[in-house]
């Protein structure tokens, strides 16, 4: 028995230690620190090899190399997950340890990191080629190894703390903008239907041209003649300008808000000064 008590608290150790050496808020120690930045530069170095692998000429040059650093950099991604994964019970929030486990599978953060070692997995999942054929497209997922940077960087940290402190307004500013695009797309489409049958077709065809017209981008694919569709196409691109610096002021305000609070927030503990 005795025994057995020890080697629970040794493995309970090793999962605590796991824990907190890949939880740590900041490096706690040179090791902790080294391994930060290599998991950042293998995720910068993944970006890379992706964008040269799509140029053929680079790739015929060693394809060999390119499979073998998508190996290795699978093989560490999956162990670090694994990792989080055996290690979340440490925290209450993800307790009993199925259930727990289970839960913390599905936050966010976890899911970006399935998701960027799930195309590697998928086809030994399916014999059939033809799926395999689907799988490859599935491979774009791999872009997605770049979200994981989230994890190491303060400050995308502070984005999505952002984001959800500041969620219903920007909801809201999103809802007014659909609105606009609506009304615009139906004014314009009735001020142009007679004058360009074929362009202004029906208002879901003229909701392109509001899009690209309350965002200031103007392809000019799509443009009015009449002087009731000139009038209208104007007063929608200063709205748009107007309705873009509207979600600014939010998160402005919102990351003003969030740096007061880190300035009152213990940097070791978490607790509020």
């Amino acid at each position: 028995m005795e025994i057995a008590s020890a080697s629970n608290e040794s493995a309970l150790s090793l999962r605590q230690r796991t824990h907190q050496f890949l939880n740590a808020p900041k490096a706690v120690s040179g090791l902790n620190h080294a391994f930060n930045v290599f998991i950042v530069m293998l995720i910068v170095l993944n970006i890379v090899a992706m964008v040269l692998e799509s140029v053929q000429r680079v790739h015929a040059l060693s394809p060999r190399a390119f499979l073998l650093f998508e190996y290795s950099s699978v093989a560490v991604f999956s162990v670090e997950y694994v990792l989080r994964v055996w290690s979340c019970v440490e925290e209450p929030s993800y307790r009993p340890p199925i259930r727990g486990r289970l839960r913390f599978a599905l936050t966010p953060l976890a899911l970006v990191d399935l998701w960027a070692v799930l195309p590697f997995y998928l086809p030994f999942f399916h014999a059939d080629l033809r799926a395999l054929r689907m799988f490859r497209l599935v491979r774009i997922l791999r872009v997605l190894r770049v979200a994981k940077l989230g994890r190491y960087s303060e400050s995308l940290q502070m984005l999505v703390h952002v984001l959800r402190s500041r969620g219903g307004q920007l909801a809201g500013a999103v809802f007014i903008l659909l609105i606009l695009l609506v009304v615009s797309a139906s004014v314009m489409y009735y001020a142009e239907k007679e004058a360009q049958p074929k362009v202004f077709s029906s208002i879901p065809a003229a909701m392109w041209w509001g899009a690209v017209t309350l965002t200031t981008v103007g392809y000019g694919d799509m443009y009015p003649v009449t002087v009731l569709g000139k009038i209208t196409g104007a007063v929608t691109a200063m709205l748009g300008i107007g309705m873009f610096a509207l979600p600014c002021a939010i998160l402005g305000a919102g990351f003003i808000e969030e740096l007061d609070r880190k300035k009152r927030t213990c940097p070791h503990c978490g607790k509020e000064l």
